[in-house]
C-alpha cells in the first residue's frame, strides 16, 4: 500500500547537481558541452551528441542472448511472419524506455527510489526481492550466452568458458571507474559488433526484400505455437531490470535548473532513445530474417538451440557465417550481463539504501549461472526458462512507472501528455496480459 507522502516534499530536496570536482575530465567535457547544448549554442549533432549514451547501456538488455534464442526460433519455423512482432515490441520498447528517462530527468531519483518513497515496508521490501530474482534470471541468460559463445567459436568447455566470461565482464564493469563515458563506448563498440555480424548474415542471406516487408506490415499467426513464440519475442524485448536501470542513467546524468531545462533535457534524452532503441530493433529483425531466409527458406524449420544454429549457419551460409555469428553472440552476452550487474546494484541501492562493490554483486550473480552449467543444463533450455522467469517481473517495473509518470505532484512539466498516458496504458496492459499468457502456455497449456 502507498505511504502518504507530501506532495511538496516529493520533488527538488532529493536531487543533488553533481559537483564538478567530483568528475573526472571526460566526464567534466560532457557536461559542459551538454550545459552549452542547453543554453542554446549546440546544434545539430553536436548538440545531440552529449546526451547520447544512456539508452545504449539499455538497449543492449534488449539484443541479449534471450533475443537470439527467440528471433532465431520463430524465422527458422515460421520464416517472415512473426516479423511484424517485432517492431511492434520495438515501438513499445521505445515508450517504456522514454517513461524511463523521463522519470529520472524530473525527479532526480531512479524507479527503484521513487518506489521506495511511495510504498510502505512490506511491499517495498517484496518488490526487491521479486527485482532481485529477475536480476538473478536476467544474469543466467546473459553469462550463459557469453559462455556458450566462446565454447562454439573456441571449443572451450563450458565451466572454463564461464570463468573467462567472468573475468572480462570484471574487465568491462571496471571501465566505470574511469567514467561514464568509457563504459558507454565500450558498450556502444560491442552493439556495433552486433550489427556488423547481422549485417554481414543477412547480405550472405539474400532474404527476399518483398517477403520482409510483408512480414513487417501484416500482423498474423499460424496456430497456438506461433502465439506462444510471439509472446516469447516480446518477453525477449521488454527487460524489467533495464527499466529500472534507465531511470538511474538519466537522474544525475545531466541536472536541469528548473523545468524548462529538464524538458529540453529530455527531449535530447528522447532522441537518445529512438536511436538507441531503432538499432536494437534492426539488429532484431536482422536476426530474424536471417533464420527465415538460411534456415526456413532451405527447409530446416527446427533450428531452436543456439548451438545448432551456429552449426547450421556454416553449412548453408559458408564464409565463416558461423564464426561471425558467435563473435555477436560474445559480444552481446558480454555486454548485457555487465548492464544486468549495474541494473542489480541501482535496484539494491533504491530499495535499501544499501550498497556492495559491484564487483561483489558480480560474483554472487554469477553463482546461478555457473551451477547451471555444473549441471549439463542445456543453455537454449536455460534461456527459454530465464525468459520465463523475466515475465514475472515486468509487471512489478511496468505498473509502478506508469503510475509515476501520470503523477504531475512528481513529474512537474514532465508529467505524461494524455495521448502518452492512453498509448502507455495500452501498452502496459498489453505487454502484462501476454507475459500471463505466455505463462500460462508454459505451465497450463
Amino acid at each position: 500500500m502507498p505511504n502518504p507522502v507530501d506532495p511538496s516534499s516529493e520533488r527538488r530536496p532529493h536531487r543533488r547537481a553533481p559537483d564538478a570536482g567530483d568528475a573526472l575530465p571526460g566526464e567534466l567535457r560532457v557536461l559542459e558541452a551538454a550545459q552549452r547544448s542547453l543554453d542554446g549554442h549546440g546544434k545539430g549533432v553536436r548538440g545531440i551528441w552529449p546526451f547520447l549514451g544512456p539508452a545504449f547501456i539499455a538497449a543492449v538488455a534488449y539484443v541479449d542472448p534471450g533475443n537470439f534464442a527467440t528471433n532465431i526460433a520463430a524465422g527458422s519455423e515460421y520464416g517472415y511472419l512473426l516479423l511484424w512482432v517485432i517492431l511492434a515490441s520495438n515501438l513499445m520498447a521505445m515508450i517504456i524506455q522514454s517513461m524511463s528517462a523521463k522519470l529520472g530527468i524530473a525527479t532526480g531519483r531512479n524507479l527503484a527510489e521513487v518506489s521506495r518513497e511511495r510504498f510502505n515496508t512490506p511491499t517495498r521490501i517484496g518488490m526487491w526481492l521479486q527485482a532481485e530474482f529477475i536480476a538473478m534470471a536476467t544474469d543466467l541468460a546473459e553469462f550463459i550466452g557469453a559462455s556458450l559463445a566462446l565454447n562454439l567459436l573456441f571449443d572451450i568447455p563450458m565451466i572454463w568458458a564461464a570463468c573467462i566470461t567472468g573475468v572480462v565482464s570484471f574487465g568491462i564493469l571496471s571501465l566505470q571507474a574511469r567514467g561514464f563515458r568509457h563504459l558507454e563506448a565500450a558498450i556502444a563498440g560491442m552493439v556495433g559488433l552486433i550489427v556488423a555480424g547481422f549485417a554481414f548474415q543477412v547480405f550472405l542471406a539474400d532474404p527476399d526484400a518483398t517477403d520482409v516487408l510483408h512480414g513487417l506490415v501484416t500482423p498474423g499467426f499460424a496456430g497456438t505455437d506461433s502465439v506462444l513464440l510471439a509472446v516469447g519475442i516480446l518477453g525477449a524485448t521488454v527487460m524489467p531490470h533495464v527499466i529500472y536501470l534507465h531511470s538511474a542513467l538519466t537522474q544525475n546524468r545531466v541536472v536541469g535548473a528548473d523545468e524548462e531545462a529538464r524538458r529540453r533535457i529530455f527531449r535530447f534524452e528522447f532522441i537518445d532513445v529512438i536511436i538507441a532503441m531503432s538499432i536494437a530493433g534492426v539488429i532484431n529483425m536482422s536476426m530474424l530474417v536471417m533464420a527465415a531466409a538460411a534456415f526456413h527458406g532451405q527447409g530446416l524449420t527446427n533450428v531452436g538451440d543456439i548451438d545448432v544454429a551456429f552449426r547450421e549457419l556454416g553449412n548453408v551460409l559458408g564464409n565463416n557465417a558461423d564464426i561471425v555469428f558467435g563473435v555477436a553472440l560474445l559480444a552481446s552476452g558480454i555486454s548485457s550481463s555487465s548492464v544486468g550487474t549495474l541494473a542489480g546494484q541501482v535496484v539494491m541501492q533504491g530499495y535499501l539504501q544499501r550498497q556492495i562493490p559491484l564487483f561483489t554483486r558480480r560474483a554472487i550473480t554469477m553463482a546461478p549461472a555457473f551451477v547451471v552449467i555444473a549441471m549439463g543444463v542445456n543453455p537454449s533450455t536455460a534461456l527459454v526458462l530465464s525468459q520465463v522467469v523475466l515475465s514475472f517481473g515486468i509487471p512489478f517495473a511496468l505498473i509502478p512507472l506508469l503510475w509515476f509518470c501520470c503523477d504531475r505532484t512528481l513529474m512537474g512539466s514532465l508529467v505524461n501528455h494524455r495521448v502518452t498516458t492512453i498509448a502507455a496504458t495500452i501498452v502496459v496492459a498489453l505487454i502484462v496480459f501476454l507475459n500471463g499468457f505466455l505463462l500460462w502456455g508454459t505451465f497450463v497449456g
